[in-house]
């Protein structure tokens, strides 16, 4: 017995003695695993649990910048910024027994509905926003019956900015509008986005774990930096009478839209750029025009996006059109500077009616041709048949040089958003009919902003100049004024052509196509452009006219363009040139422009005459026509051997530009005498045709039309002699 006890106890010891080992290495992992999770928490997660107790021991504010102010060059407001309020909710920390009664409340004041603001308090998300962008007149009605009813849990109103266009529609397609987070959308606004929204300010205080503040504890503040101001080089009274007439357009013509553009050639300052149709900048996404304000409730929601789309488009940078006959001015100025022709050769260009250009007729707009011409009444006459055939002259690459050098095969760099860049064929696409085409601005596509930039190169004496739509930009709260300079591109054509080109377009409009654009008392170079629609389109013609103002010293070029109109006979001559008169008119009146200020300044555009006698008549011609004077001869002999023994005007003489010298060699010496004709009631240009084809130089004061002149009608003259002519203002 004794035996078998012993056995027992001995068998029992070694099951212990494993029990025990198994405890002791079970204990063991758990302490290794608790260590484990300590160092983990302890080094491992402890900056992401700092962060985490950083969250919830403290209240974060973000302090809303304000968003900077747009004004217009003379300062006046076009956007700008008020305080608001948004109010939000916490639905957790409202009673239940107050939810219905905090819901009707929150609905009458700010006029919701009640189900759909029952259903945000009766939610169990931790916020919930109300309304954005809150007059303060409704936040004090809140705040009274929060005071009244002695309820404060659970109802938020945090300080916002709201965004306020005190003119409503104008420069609506330009300056564009912001969205509720006050991100700029369209526009000026979304161009300039980042300049004019400045950075969030921050305020850090520590909460309990009721997230009450807890006093006495020291508060970090991020101060808010405000956006920065834009003044644009938009004038808004120009801006006025731009849009007048880009709406009287559309409604007395029933085409589908127009765009207008006034620019300063110097400056490249855009001074007015307005769109037609248009839209109210306060209420963005509700239509104002009648026809829309009709059948809107009728669109699908894709249709009434893409209706909105279309009313915020500024046709302006990215609208792409056919120019017309207004391209014609390019492709002149190419031709001259190229010297493949001048503006007064005769019979250089013929018309019959219609130009056949590889098996193709293409027909002029006049069914009745317009005969033998020079280029200057080619383009009077906007005669298509002449410029196929100069087109063909110059040929597709000397073509394409320019349109890059006019900054036609790329976007300008108006600073707004949505530029479009142009559309043209490929240079090595261009058969014998899109060179043709091409030669009188059809079947290619470029923007408005395009087209004026190029054609204020030409009234900027050649130079291209980079259009600019904001002149200086400011901040208050940094101290800081920066200036938008001008920026000249590049010298495209000379002077003496630039010069040339203005003649031929106050010539357009004294006697050509573009006499409806005239302008009583002023001198005006302008061309009209007519484009029709490509075969099998259902679209309608496109109409225009641009302009340099005054002529003769020019403050500002002019586009207007009217597109898809109804009556596919209309021309953009009798349709589009007498609005651009009233235009003109109207913005010369505002700007104060009078004969003084039209006068040229004969400093500039006065040469004075070398000295050439002596010299063979070979090198007189070359040393004049450098010195931007043209020759008449009367002589004969060898040039390169004959001399000069006398010039007309003599040497030394001032004289304006591109007058004419004529010049005598010993054989023939006879004075050549002209009549002068009566000068009185013509305008500037006309009087200067006239004396140029008598080979008369002329000189003159004021602008206008001719009231007196220095020699009278029938007086018998020299060659080249001046003629001074006083105008009437």
């Amino acid at each position: 017995m004794k035996n078998k006890n012993k056995n027992k106890k001995l068998t029992e010891r070694p099951l212990n003695s494993k029990r025990l080992r198994t405890l002791t290495i079970t204990f063991f992992l758990i302490l290794v695993l608790i260590l484990s999770r300590l160092f983990w928490i302890q080094f491992v997660m402890a900056g992401e649990l700092k962060e985490k107790a950083y969250r919830q021991q403290t209240s974060n504010i973000l302090i809303s910048p304000k968003r900077g102010t747009i004004y217009d060059t003379n300062g006046k407001i076009l956007a700008t910024s008020a305080q608001v309020d948004t109010v939000s909710i916490n639905p957790t920390k409202i009673e239940d027994e107050d939810k219905e009664k905090v819901a009707k409340a929150l609905s009458d004041i700010f006029e919701l509905n009640y189900d759909e603001i029952l259903q945000k308090v009766r939610s169990s998300s931790s916020v919930e926003t109300i309304i954005k962008k809150v007059e303060h007149d409704k936040i004090e009605k809140l705040e009274l019956w929060m005071a009244e009813n002695k309820l404060n849990a659970g109802i938020n109103i945090d300080e916002d900015t709201k965004r306020y266009y005190p003119y409503d529609t104008v420069a609506s397609n330009l300056i564009g509008f912001c969205g509720t987070d006050n991100q700029g959308l369209e526009g000026i606004e979304n161009y300039w986005d980042e300049v004019l929204t400045g950075n969030y300010g921050k305020l850090v205080t520590l909460t309990d774990v009721n997230k009450s503040e807890i006093s006495n504890n020291a508060q970090t503040y991020v101060e808010v930096e405000n956006g920065s101001d834009l003044y644009l080089t938009i004038d808004v009274n120009i801006q006025n009478i731009i849009e007048k007439y880009a709406k009287k357009a559309v409604d007395d013509n029933k085409c589908s839209s127009s765009s207008c553009i006034i620019m300063s050639p110097s400056s490249g300052e855009i001074l007015g750029m307005a769109t037609y149709p248009n839209y109210d900048l306060n209420n963005p996404f509700t239509p104002v025009t009648d026809s829309l304000k009709e059948n809107w409730d009728k669109l699908s929601s894709n249709e009434q996006n893409t209706a909105l789309q279309s009313l915020w488009r500024n046709k302006n940078v990215s609208g792409l059109y056919e120019p017309g006959s207004t391209f014609k001015v390019l492709i002149s100025s190419i031709a001259l500077e190229e010297n493949i022709t001048e503006t007064n050769i005769k019979n250089d260009f013929h018309c019959t009616g219609s130009e056949n250009v590889n098996g193709t007729t293409i027909k002029c707009w006049k069914p009745a041709s317009h005969g033998y011409q020079d280029l200057k009444t080619a383009l009077a006459n906007s005669c298509n048949p002449s410029f196929i055939q100069l087109g063909q002259r110059i040929g597709v690459t000397t073509l394409y040089d320019y349109f890059e050098a006019f900054g036609l095969f790329s976007k300008t760099g108006i600073e707004t958003s949505g530029e479009f860049n142009s559309y043209f064929h490929k240079e090595s696409e261009v058969g014998p009919v899109e060179l043709a085409t091409i030669s009188f601005g059809q079947r290619f596509e470029i923007t408005p902003i395009q087209l004026i930039t190029a054609i204020s190169s030409i009234a900027n004496d050649g130079v291209l100049v980079k259009p600019k739509i904001v002149r200086q930009i400011s901040n208050a709260d940094l101290g800081t004024t920066v200036n938008i300079d001008t920026q000249d591109v590049r010298q495209v054509v000379s002077k003496e052509t630039a010069d040339k080109v203005i003649d031929m377009m106050e010539y357009v409009v004294t006697n050509g196509t573009g006499r409806y654009g005239a302008v009583k008392g002023y001198s005006i170079a302008g061309k009209t452009g007519t484009s029709e629609p490509a075969p099998g389109s259902s679209d309608g013609n496109t109409l225009s006219y641009v302009a340099i103002a005054p002529s003769d010293n020019p403050e500002f070029v002019a586009l207007l363009v009217l597109y898809d109109t109804v009556d596919n006979s209309s021309q953009g001559s009798t349709i589009a040139g007498p609005i651009m008169s009233n235009i003109l008119k109207e913005i010369l009146e505002y700007k104060n422009i009078t004969s003084e200020n039209t006068k040229i300044d004969n400093a500039s555009n006065e040469v004075t005459i070398p000295n050439v006698t002596n010299k063979t008549v070979t090198e007189a011609e070359k040393i004049l026509k450098n010195a931007g004077l043209d020759v008449n001869l009367s002589v004969s002999g060898d040039k390169n051997s004959t001399l000069v023994t006398a010039q007309v005007p003599s040497a030394n003489t001032k004289v304006l530009m591109n007058s004419i010298v004529t010049l005598y060699s010993e054989e023939n010496s006879v004075r050549t005498s002209v009549t002068v004709p009566d000068l009185t009631g013509l305008s500037l240009s006309q009087a200067k045709d006239l004396l140029k084809e008598k080979n008369l130089n002329i000189s003159y004061t004021g602008s206008g039309l001719v009231v007196s002149q220095s020699k009278k009608e029938g007086d018998k003259v020299e060659e080249s002699s001046i003629i001074d002519v006083k105008l009437s203002y």
